[in-house]
């Protein structure tokens, strides 16, 4: 854990049930990959990594803390959820780095307003029009942007000037070959539909069989990611999304099975990508964090620091980052959240930056028009 004074100087101050992920892809001219996992519903941070070490924990969290009584320690202070079995493993291999008591300006604890401001990267919800995701497509490429959303709607995230398709797997059955190659000599000699048919028709090569699983499991959903991903020719961004993370009942048991279920997606992309893991950057966000105290059915409610993830092989990993708060009831933010000293749109510029070899400031002005002044965080990759 970094000290407050070192940490303060390079950032800014401020910051189950169903698994049920879609994705969404994005090409540049680059060897890096990065996937953007996005936690829907307001990820418990403090029960992802835990706080041990800190004199109001066990107090504050009730039975919750009984969950991290022999899990992995990552240093003095926190220790790690022991479903993250395979996340620990990147961590002891210096492949996963934690960013703890981040988060973005948004403070109403509103889920769509929350979730708008963090895919679009402004100050307040529906300030901006389009995603910081799309927008880095532009300081990757601007002649080779090109990305594929494999959901039913393209995420904020995503959405902006760069042209984004759409490929969703069916449960429909399968087209027969004869048709494919009978509408492939109807769309021969149209100068439009021939490259989009083309198109469509590699992507469903690339997924192969996984498009069948039709992304209900996470396991599958990091396959098909990495199959994407893995190619040359393949995508270089992509989009992952997640729900099922708003515990308002019975977290325990529900968040234990959410983070098995992201620990078999990280497992299943890193298998996938092969020899390609080396160069990816996987970052794992939440809208908001959650309360830090436990509400009357074993749940909690919306609130706002939270943790952030950044894994991968091109992560400078095995540490958190944190301008710790504490949790006595002094520290907290309304009395009620843990208080954000982290700036998450800071913590993903750097992120970005780092990975794709940008200047932090531009990076911080591109993506984050919004941050007023706000800096990256650096040393990330």
């Amino acid at each position: 854990m970094l000290d407050r004074r070192s940490f303060i100087g390079t950032s800014a101050l401020g910051l189950a049930a169903a698994f049920a992920p879609r994705m969404a892809f994005a090409k540049a001219a680059t060897d890096r990959r990065f996937i953007f996992i996005i936690q829907r519903g307001a990820a418990d941070g403090l029960h992802i990594v835990a706080p041990v070490g800190d004199p109001a924990f066990a107090g504050a969290r009730g039975a919750f803390a009984q969950d991290f009584a022999t899990a992995p320690k990552l240093d003095a202070t926190f220790a790690l959820h022991p479903a993250l079995v395979g996340v620990n493993a990147l961590y002891g291999q210096k492949q996963a780095l934690f960013a703890h008591a981040v988060a973005s300006p948004y403070r109403d604890r509103s889920h769509f307003d929350g979730q708008n401001v963090l895919e679009t990267g402004g100050a307040s919800a529906y300030q901006l029009r389009d995603g910081w995701l799309n927008r880095m497509l532009g300081l990757l490429s601007p002649g080779e942007a090109k990305a594929i959303a494999i959901a039913t709607a393209v995420p904020m995230a995503l959405r902006g000037p760069h042209e984004v398709a759409s490929y969703a797997p069916s449960a429909l059955p399968q087209a027969s070959d004869d048709l494919l190659q009978r509408v492939s000599m109807l769309y021969a000699g149209d100068s439009q539909l021939h490259g989009l048919w083309s198109e469509a028709l590699a992507t469903r090569n690339l997924t192969g069989d996984l498009a069948a699983d039709n992304g209900k499991t996470a396991a599958a959903t990091g396959a098909l990611a990495a199959k994407l991903l893995a190619p040359a020719d393949g995508a270089r961004i992509a989009m992952i999304e997640t729900g099922g993370w708003d515990t308002h009942a019975n977290q325990r048991g529900r968040l234990a099975a959410q983070l098995k279920g992201l620990d078999a997606m990280i497992g299943a992309l890193q298998t996938g990508l092969g020899p390609v893991w080396a160069d990816t950057m996987v970052l794992v966000a939440t809208e908001f964090g959650r309360t830090v105290a436990v509400n009357g059915t074993g749940g909690t409610d919306h609130g706002t620091g939270a943790c952030a993830m950044l894994l991968g092989g091109a992560v400078k990993g095995g540490r958190v980052i944190a301008d710790w708060p504490g949790l006595g009831q002094g520290a907290l933010y309304e009395n009620r959240d843990l208080r954000a000293t982290m700036a998450l749109d800071g913590f993903i510029a750097g992120a970005t930056a780092a990975h794709f070899g940008l200047p932090g400031g531009r990076a911080m002005a591109a993506l984050f028009p919004g941050a007023r002044g706000g800096k990256a965080v650096t040393g990330l990759a």
